[in-house]
């Protein structure tokens, strides 16, 4: 079947019947499995989806197709997905990044201590952090003091200075003149779901033998609200654990401060300050796993993202506490590596889900790599088993998915290259990581498809038969200009996902003639990006804002990633996975600020999409008026002259147990239609199940005040026979689900 479906999009291509808004087909056209046709009509106030459900494809829905993608970039990793409240626990130098890159494609730091400032304000004016605070905590970075830290008592009372630890890195060293004298950083706690709290201080001292942890409110004038004396100290480097229990009058949505203090002068040298609820999992986020968890992630990507190209993995086994802490190469900030292959597998396995990772194929190795996979899958016997094994991790993983490099065609990639550099290195990992285990998956670095072909014919030509999958980046948007219509950017991106198709399968197509039997793509990044530029003639209005601007935090996200789905699964079986930007605080997903954890609409569509995962596709027809995208967008402006797309689009299929499940989005900009939904050849039992996720404009998300402004609605709706109709608001994706008779 799947050579009859590539030889009807060749009859199709050359009876120039394939258009940038799907397949249209003749009455007189063989008979073949096409996941979908499209009928157009002029009537924009009605639609229909016909679903023949007797006509199944040989393909299911690949269970990867809602993966997702994790990076050190930001507050995805730390203060995010890992369960670690503080900022900067463990006291190294912060970089602020510049936004500009080396010609090697390192991020430059800012070096002015009056950049600093500006940059040390925006944050903790970011964080909440009180306003009096920021000015003693840009004194005492000047002092010798980290950033982010302040000191607790009179300035003159507490000395600072840069120091070393064990390991290498930076340390803090604290001379307390004066009793009640230490460091203090401001910061939120989960109030709302846990009042214990574990404290664990890596430090030594020459003359003191305890110190008092305290956690306090905003108000200066108040008693603080949890406190711990952790003794032990000495003139060796050591780990102390204690709790901090919060009582129960504390204001859950307040600000704390957290301060080291001694009741005694003294010195001493900190290593790092690690402040956790007590109800995490495993280090995680217990509201982030919980998400992901129902959301049923399937496959988690991880470490990069642009971050990977100057990540070096032994950086991040061992003992915590020895670790290097670097700077982000790529976005600036610290790299403690506290969060490294072992935290990740574990994150995981608590999640439920697959791992896979991507090597630095940038400033990395072959044998770096290698020595990855075998840390990864070799046996306690070989010499990176050994070592697993000697972290307290006998059993191998199996890690299945490796990426060999991120985006080394964009000059922000640290050691980017070109097309046959590319190739030339390609060959070199490939050669050492399946030595080590040939069972793995290589996905191989492609260029995105709206603009890459010279890229991945280059790489198909020179890697054929050395690669599993060819992976895309389509990170689609750019800046547009403030004069814009807000509706405008959102009709383009409701028209991306057509293109996407129609390129992905002149791909597919050339990496058969490349003789590639069994070709298949791997979406390892995906996110819309739309950014606010300048305004080209001022003599028009700017009607675009941040407020109203269709982003990865709008139901826009939402509905483009659906159709995204649609477009991959309507090429099977050569879209192998998906793997959606990101987890938390990158763009679409779910978002931490203030400890609490909510989600985008984006998380809900996937958590929607993921019930088709093992389900096998049936053909929809689908009648309904078109709209033409006016390609504000740089990037679609570029790629095509002219795209159309039709007002609805669907996918069905039937799952395990019979079920029919069915996924509808409305993306037009206009009215409310009429839809009705068509059953062929499915004898129906009962009521359908709908859920709808939908916004009242293209940019409605949700927020902190907001949590729950767009979330999912659940309804039961009579069948007719076999036909539902329904009404559908523009900005709209539904999942149907109809039982069918036993």
């Amino acid at each position: 079947m799947r050579k009859q479906v590539h030889a009807f999009r060749r009859v199709a291509l050359d009876a120039a019947c394939l258009s940038l808004a799907g397949f249209t087909f003749a009455a007189d056209q063989p008979p073949a499995f096409v996941p979908r046709r499209i009928r157009q009509h002029t009537d924009s106030a009605t639609a229909t989806v016909l679903v023949k459900a007797g006509q199944k494809s040989e393909h299911r829905v690949p269970r990867q197709i809602t993966g997702k993608f994790a990076e050190h970039l930001g507050w995805n990793i730390y203060n995010g997905m890992d369960a670690q409240i503080l900022r900067n626990p463990t006291f190294a130098h912060y970089p602020f990044w510049t936004s500009q890159m080396t010609p090697d494609g390192v991020t430059k730091f800012h070096v002015d201590d009056a950049q600093i400032d500006q940059e040390l304000r925006r944050l903790a004016r970011r964080f909440g952090w009180p306003d009096r605070e920021i000015d003693s905590m840009c004194r005492a970075r000047k002092d010798g003091l980290a950033c982010l830290w302040t000191r607790a008592g009179r300035g003159e009372d507490v000395e600072v200075s840069p120091d070393t630890s064990p390991g290498g890195n930076r340390a803090q060293r604290i001379q307390i003149k004066r009793a009640g004298g230490g460091i203090a950083q401001w910061t939120w706690l989960p109030l709302h779901r846990v009042r214990s709290y574990e404290i664990e201080l890596y430090v030594r001292s020459p003359d003191l033998n305890s110190l008092r942890v305290s956690l306090g409110p905003d108000d200066a004038s108040a008693s603080d609200v949890a406190e711990v004396v952790m003794s032990g100290l000495s003139s060796e480097w050591k780990l102390l654990r204690g709790s901090l229990e919060v009582r129960t009058n504390a204001t859950a949505d307040a600000q704390f401060r957290l301060a080291v203090r001694s009741e005694k002068p003294g010195q001493l040298v900190m290593g790092h300050v690690f402040l956790r609820p007590s109800d995490h999992v495993g280090g995680a986020d217990p509201d982030v796993v919980r998400l992901l968890k129902e959301s049923r992630l399937p496959i988690l990507r991880w470490p990069g993202g642009n971050f990977v190209s100057g990540y070096h993995w032994k950086d991040g086994v061992g003992p915590v506490e020895r670790r290097p802490r670097l700077p982000n190469y790529a976005w600036g900030g610290v790299e403690p590596n506290t969060f490294g292959t072992d935290e990740f597998i574990r994150f995981c396995g608590v999640v439920g889900c697959e791992p896979m990772i991507c090597v630095n194929a940038g400033s990395g190795t072959p044998e770096e790599a290698a020595q990855w996979v075998e840390y990864c899958n070799g046996g306690p016997d070989t010499p990176m088993g050994r070592l697993r094994a000697a972290h307290g991790h006998a059993e191998p993983y199996g890690v299945k998915h490796w990426e060999v490099g991120n985006e080394l065609w964009g000059r922000w990639q640290y050691h980017w290259t070109s097309a046959i550099g590319y190739v030339d290195r390609f060959k070199q990992f490939a050669r050492a990581m399946r030595a080590v285990d040939s069972g793995i998956r290589l996905h191989a670095c492609g260029a995105p498809v709206f603009w890459g072909k010279a890229w991945n014919d280059t790489l198909i030509s020179g890697a054929a038969g050395l690669f599993d999958t060819i992976t895309d980046h389509p990170l689609i948007g750019g800046d547009v200009d403030l004069s814009a219509d807000p509706l405008d950017i959102y009709s383009d991106f409701m028209a991306v996902p057509e293109v996407l198709e129609q390129k992905w399968g002149h791909l597919c197509d050339n990496m058969r003639r490349a003789g590639i039997s069994d070709p298949q793509l791997a979406v390892t990044e995906l996110q819309l990006f739309a950014h606010l530029g300048g305004r080209s003639d001022t003599s028009q209005p700017a009607r675009l804002t941040r407020e109203n601007l269709p982003d990865q935090d709008s139901i826009t996200e939402a509905i483009y990633d659906t159709l995204v789905y649609h477009a991959a699964l309507r090429l099977a079986p050569f879209v192998e996975m998906v793997t959606h930007s990101a987890t938390v605080n990158h763009g679409g997903g779910l978002r931490k600020e203030r400890e609490r954890v909510y989600a985008n609409p984006c998380h809900y569509a996937q958590s929607l999409f993921a019930e088709l995962a093992g389900a096998t596709p049936v053909p929809v027809e689908i009648q309904s008026a078109r709209q033409k995208a006016p390609r504000v967008l740089p990037e679609l402006r570029s790629a095509v002259s002219e795209v159309e797309f039709s007002l609805v689009d669907a996918f069905g299929a039937i799952a395990a147990d019979g079920g029919l499940l069915l996924s509808v989005v409305h993306r037009g900009t206009a009215d409310p239609l009429r839809l009705t939904i068509q059953l062929e050849d499915f004898d129906v039992a009962g009521q359908a199940e709908i859920v709808r996720l939908t916004g009242a404009t293209p940019w409605a998300g949700n927020s902190i005040q907001h949590p729950d402004a767009v979330v999912p609605a659940k309804s039961s709706e009579p069948i007719n026979g076999r036909a539902l109709a329904l009404d559908v608001r523009p900005y709209t994706l539904l999942r149907v689900r109809v039982s069918g008779a036993r």
